[in-house]
């Protein structure tokens, strides 16, 4: 992300952030080659162009007998030979013959149609067939699920177990992909403490770095647990431009609002920029964009809920873009409130909800320090901007977790 030329002081839509960012952004990771077994998860950077078609020769999509369509008679055929897959039939087929075929058999010369087994009646040599078989039926054509020369994948796909079945049917043993995003991730604050230590009074144990570092791992990074930060400017300050050297990504929670003890957005103007603050979200405001020696920084809200939502909705398709992963939007699917609600309008709203019977319940407790309220949602409701009432039995946009980590 640039250091000049991006600077927004207005408060921006949910959207208008999510754009801008991404559109400054761009990926400079290394490219390397790993084996097909070891590509799950990782960020194609090349297109992947089909060497040869599929499938590549027409074969049989069920076991049963290879005819031709033209014979409408319901007589007896002579079966005049046998392949099995893997073997091909070596034999041209005649009028009123027929050669037993099983799944994956190409199709010997004259076959135009299968007819499975269970529909016909074998006798010796001979094998009665329905009448009126069609064309086409039960043949797998050469080049019907990917056409030689044609694009099979695209760069910026995050691979899948489909993706690499689909890889392995091509012949590649190895693919190109995106070195893994470096990302050093901090906690901010006096109070914090590592969980299993003694917690002194008025403390709390850290629990946003956790759930951070678990989102990020879940997108593919690698990430460094660069601890818990003391409320200190310069302590900041240094960490922040020691990891930059040897990472992709900053991340901290905690000190970007505009209290006294609030150093770290002070820190990042200091030795680099801000380039997005206000946000109109809920949860997860405070958020601060910026950069840091042109390594991008992402500065997330201190109370949990809020940190992730913030990550979530808002940082995610940065980290995806910087990884090289190709960002769409996640799908909002419309589902019936089972809630009602009055809001003030003017942020875009995501509330915690379970579903029920397949509709939307609201978790009790919506606070942006209610870390519990994530751990029973199945997903988000989400309200636009200019909402100010739900009423039961609404439809309303649901925005699930799953769909946001992977």
């Amino acid at each position: 992300m640039p250091t000049s030329g991006f600077r927004i002081s207005a408060y921006l839509s949910v959207d208008q952030a999510i754009e801008t960012m991404c559109a400054q952004a761009q990926c400079h990771l290394a490219t390397e080659k790993v084996i097909v077994t070891e590509a799950l998860g990782r960020i194609l950077a090349e297109d992947i162009t089909a060497p040869f078609s599929l499938p590549p020769y027409d074969n049989a999509a069920v076991d049963g007998y290879g005819v031709r369509s033209v014979d409408h008679t319901e007589s007896p055929r002579r079966v005049v030979c046998r392949a099995a897959a893997g073997a091909v039939a070596d034999c041209s087929l005649g009028p009123g013959e027929a050669v037993r075929l099983f799944t994956g058999t190409p199709l010997p010369h004259g076959v135009d149609a299968v007819v499975m087994q269970e529909k016909c009646q074998r006798e010796g040599d001979w094998v009665r067939i329905p009448a009126g078989v069609a064309p086409g039926t039960n043949c797998r054509r050469a080049g019907e699920d990917v056409r030689r020369g044609h694009r099979a994948l695209t760069a910026g796909t995050r691979l899948r177990p489909q993706d690499l079945g689909l890889t392995a049917a091509l012949g590649l043993r190895t693919l190109p992909v995106r070195v893994a995003l470096r990302v050093a991730l901090f906690s901010t604050g006096d109070e914090l403490r590592e969980p299993g230590v003694p917690l002194p009074p008025g403390c709390i144990y850290d629990a946003n770095r956790y759930t951070i570092y678990s989102c990020l791992t879940s997108l593919g990074c690698v990430v460094t647990n660069m601890g818990i930060l003391p409320d200190s400017e310069t302590a900041v300050t240094a960490a922040l431009q020691d990891a930059a050297l040897r990472h992709d990504l900053l991340v901290t929670s905690g000190g970007v609002s505009v209290g006294e003890e609030d150093h770290v957005r002070a820190a990042v103007r200091e030795i680099g920029a801000l380039y997005i603050w206000r946000v109109k979200i809920k949860p997860g405001k405070p958020v601060a964009i910026g950069s840091v020696a042109n390594v991008p920084f992402l500065g997330l809200p201190g109370n949990p809920v809020a940190a992730m939502v913030a990550f979530l909705i808002l940082c995610r398709p940065l980290v995806l873009t910087l990884a090289g992963r190709s960002f769409q939007p996640p799908a909002l699917y419309p589902i019936q409130a089972s809630f009602g609600l009055t809001r003030s309008p003017g942020r875009r709203e995501f509330l915690r909800v379970r579903l029920d019977d397949g509709r939307a319940t609201l978790c009790p407790m919506q606070g942006a320090a209610v870390l519990s309220s994530l751990s029973h949602a199945d997903g988000f409701a989400d309200l636009g901007e200019t909402v100010e009432h739900v009423q039961p039995d609404d439809i309303i946009r649901f925005l699930p977790l799953t769909d946001l980590l992977w």
